[in-house]
């Protein structure tokens, strides 16, 4: 097999962090976020 990389510290793995550094990016990212909330409003009213 190949050479396997060296394990990730835990802090380092954990991530977390959003970077939306351009304002593409934060438009895309809170249109998701509204695309999320409408689709779970519309699946409550389609029972």
């Amino acid at each position: 097999m190949g050479e396997t990389s060296p394990p990730h510290a835990a802090d380092d793995a954990r991530g977390g962090e959003i970077i939306l550094r351009t304002r593409r990016r934060r438009l895309i990212f809170i249109g998701g976020l509204v695309a999320w909330g409408l689709i779970a409003i519309l699946a409550l009213f389609a029972r």
